[in-house]
């Protein structure tokens, strides 16, 4: 109740209050309330623990080197049903709530979609009462912040720990080694990996809160840390200073997150990384799987036969592969079992998903690199290998070119480890994250695998939560939800299917737009304070937010905006409908092209924002720094959607989910998840264009000509004319000559080729925009189709056909009632 709140409030705020200063700043009234809130989460949480010991289910472990979980404040009040009562406890102290949130950072521990997939993952695990733990890093420095500098992007390091952070509690009882380097011994005891370099790991929990079931789950993330006798054998050569300095070594493997998506890069303190949570990882899961008693250290369990039925490991993408060597070195080197059987217990514990089909994001390791760092599990991967081309052998003979696709080991001037084909091989289960996604998987990535064991691959399509991204973000939109058809959709999102009988409903098309306009408003006002450009709340917002990459088409979206631009230029007297176009997203600190489309978003906007004849019909905006909590302010005020990677790129794809539960239209391209709303939904309630993925075999057969394409539509010359020419950047013209020399020569992703496409769809868009009453009516269609797209449905999902784990509907009573 309200007045127990405030009371925990300021009795926090007065221990936060060190003795000489006595004048609360506002980060001290955040940390006052996020310790409030934490207070009425701490006894659900125990108990929790103690309720999984007590009945002692399968345990699910999701190992993800990501966890993109943005702020957890606003999260918990709605998890716990707290939120009205802070809210107006706040109000009665004279504070703003809003204002006390915005000073929380994200927690940026991911790049992108994988990393946030996990974090809605863990919130559907507790939501469903699995008896889930998600692993990962506690990186000291997450995802760059991204500031745009004269039109560049400009990275700063993420401290996002500068402050603290309420929502960890470290387990130093919990800490464990992990070797690295040495040398492999075999003697008539076994193997032994000897003269290792050992780093600690450090365990940090996070609570993670079920929707309003008591349940609280924990997230576990690793943090680096030197022995104390690290080096200090240094110390008797009398370096000591120096010896103690170079702890820092050690630390570094949890300092920094690699700010790559979909793109390896095969760093050694990133192959550190990957290994580190997950030796740290499978020890804890060994340690509970053992004693599983609560509060108990004794083993109970010795004999490893029903490790399966016990724990099940989830690979997100290959970053923690190493789960698979490593689990095989713990069952045969240490626990004694045979090759055999470790190898059954392994391959029916962990499962794979795969997370995309680009090559260059599929993760292949220098064999030199391992023999240095890890040479016992170079020779268990040696040996897997050895004894997986023995069987395709047996099956297959004399096919040697088969066996050399499908070997871990990839011969060349540098032999390299395959650490999909490591976990295609280790795994009961393989997994793509969309349906037409998971049918590529099978008939190209995957082929030869899949001929060898069908029944291994499946497919489940992502999902997110609907707690942060509806509830949380939206809460106009989900109150005429409720009043419409009550709370239920929250955990069972199907339940939207009811506002189908709304579709022509006046009132409720007028409550959506009205909530839409609000949203926007919100936005307009967010924007101009930030960005100082001035925003036409009646204009389309047309919204692409996503990391910059070239396979995501941004340039694509370009051309369409420059287009725009010069039909606007040369007629100023038609009648246009006024659009602000919004792209944002991060590029990797590395990758040249991605950074160049930046600068062209931005020169776009200089030109298109200035010029007094486009006046409010066209403004071009750049969201600088796009993250989670950023995600949470536009996705509600969006309008339009873009979905437009070339056919066949991105596997799934979950900010189109985001957009179609908040009422946003799509504009996209049959690929990834797009295929799946546009069948629930009706292909006619999205705005589909462009090439299918056999279109765009076909056109790689005939060979991609970008000029055919070039030469034959006058508006795309134009466009890119001025883009080669420094139309848009006068002081610089040969600023975008690397953009042009990719779109006429190599560009793999045949921006030109659905250009034609594209253009036509969005006259479709702004045809159906003038027509506001029908536009709503689609909204209303996409919002009431959008159940399908909830995460817990996909949970669900990987825990009957994966993980062979019941969701519990049991609610844990609070902790304010007697157990029995």
């Amino acid at each position: 109740d309200v007045a127990e709140v405030r009371k925990n409030f300021n009795r926090h705020l007065h221990f936060t209050l060190v003795k000489d200063r006595n004048v609360a700043t506002p980060r001290d009234y955040y940390f006052a309330l996020a310790h409030t809130v934490r207070d009425h989460l701490v006894g659900r949480w125990i108990r929790t623990q103690q309720h999984y010991y007590e009945r002692d289910p399968k345990r699910i472990y999701y190992l993800s080197l990501e966890f993109y979980m943005g702020r957890t404040l606003q999260n918990t009040m709605v998890s716990l049903g707290l939120q009205n009562a802070c809210d107006e406890a706040i109000y009665q102290l004279g504070l703003d709530l809003e204002e006390l949130e915005e000073i929380e950072e994200d927690a940026g521990l991911g790049n992108g979609g994988l990393g946030r997939l996990a974090a809605c993952f863990l919130d559907s695990m507790a939501t469903l009462g699995l008896a889930a733990y998600g692993y990962g890093i506690r990186y000291e420095f997450g995802i760059f912040n991204q500031k745009i500098v004269n039109g560049w992007q400009v990275e700063e390091a993420d401290d996002w720990l500068r402050y603290g952070n309420p929502w960890e509690k470290a387990r130093p009882e919990y800490m464990l080694p992990v070797h690295f380097y040495g040398k492999v011994e075999h003697t008539s005891d076994g193997v032994k990996w000897l003269d290792t370099q050992v780093v600690l790991a450090m365990p940090y929990d996070t609570p993670v809160p079920g929707y309003r079931n008591n349940t609280v789950n924990t997230m576990r993330l690793w943090s680096a840390k030197a022995p104390n006798s690290f080096k200090l054998h240094d110390f008797n050569v009398g370096d000591y200073i120096e010896a103690v300095l170079d702890r820092n070594l050690a630390e570094n493997i949890s300092r920094v997150l690699y700010p790559n998506d979909n793109f390896f890069e095969g760093k050694e303190l990133r192959l550190k990384q990957e290994y580190f949570v997950v030796a740290a990882t499978l020890q804890d899961i060994i340690r509970r799987f053992k004693s599983s008693k609560f509060g108990c250290r004794d083993p109970i369990r010795t004999c490893f036969e029903t490790f399966p039925d016990k724990v099940a490991i989830q690979l997100n993408d290959t970053h923690p592969a190493l789960a698979i060597p490593e689990l095989m070195r713990i069952l045969v080197d240490v626990e004694k079992v045979d090759w055999d059987k470790a190898w059954e217990i392994t391959k029916k514990t962990c499962a794979y998903t795969n997370h995309t089909v680009l090559p260059e994001a599929l993760e292949r390791w220098p064999v030199s690199m391992f023999e240095k760092l890890l040479p016992r599990h170079l020779d268990i991967i040696y040996t897997i290998n050895q004894k997986h081309l023995d069987h395709v052998a047996a099956l297959f003979p004399g096919d040697v070119d088969r066996l050399r696709r499908m070997s871990v080991i990839e011969e060349g001037d540098c032999k390299r480890i395959n650490m999909a084909h490591l976990c295609v091989i280790g795994s009961h289960s393989v997994n793509g994250v969309a349906r037409i996604h998971s049918e590529i998987v099978k008939q190209s990535v995957f082929n030869d695998f899949y001929e060898l064991e069908p029944a291994k691959f499946q497919n489940k399509t992502n999902g997110i939560t609907p707690r942060r991204w509806l509830l949380l973000c939206n809460p106009g939109l989900a109150d005429i939800i409720v009043e419409k058809i009550g709370e239920g959709f929250l955990t069972d999102l199907s339940q939207l299917k009811q506002l189908l009988s709304l579709v022509n409903d006046e009132a409720f098309i007028r409550d959506v737009a009205k909530v839409k306009q609000e949203n926007k408003m919100k936005f307009s006002a967010f924007l101009e304070k930030e960005y100082m450009v001035e925003i036409n709340p009646t204009s389309m917002f047309d919204v692409h937010v996503k990391r910059i990459h070239e396979y995501k088409r941004q340039l694509l979206n370009c051309l369409h905006i420059i287009t725009l631009y010069n039909r606007i230029r040369k007629d100023p007297t038609k009648s246009f409908v006024p659009r602000t176009v919004m792209i944002g997203g991060k590029a990797a600190p590395g990758y040249h092209m991605a950074k160049m489309i930046i600068k062209l978003v931005t020169s776009i906007g200089n030109v298109v924002n200035h010029d007094a004849i486009v006046g409010d019909r066209l403004k071009v905006i750049f969201l600088e720094n796009y993250r989670v909590s950023l995600a949470e302010k536009v996705i509600p005020s969006a309008d339009l959607s873009q979905q437009i990677s070339t056919a066949g790129t991105e596997a799934s794809g979950t900010g189109n989910m985001k957009f179609m539960l908040n009422g946003a239209l799509t504009i996209g391209t049959l690929d990834g998840a797009n295929v799946e709303m546009a069948e629930e939904a009706g292909e006619d309630n999205l705005f589909i264009f462009g090439m299918r993925v056999e279109d765009v075999e076909a056109l790689d057969r005939k060979g991609y000509n970008a000029r055919e394409f070039y030469d034959r539509l006058p508006e795309l010359r134009q466009a890119v004319d001025q883009i080669s020419n420094g139309f848009f950047l006068p002081k610089e013209p040969d600023c975008f000559k690397d953009i042009v020399d990719m779109l006429m020569h190599h560009d793999r992703f045949k921006v030109f080729a659905d250009y034609e496409a594209y253009m036509e769809c969005q006259e479709k868009v702004n045809q159906l925009y003038q027509n506001p009453k029908e536009w709503t009516k689609k909204v209303i269609c996409n919002i009431a189709c959008s159940g399908k797209f909830s995460s817990d449905r996909t949970i669900m999902e990987y825990a009957e056909d994966i993980w062979g784990a019941e969701p519990s509907g049991l609610k844990i009573p609070p902790p304010n009632i007697p157990r029995d």
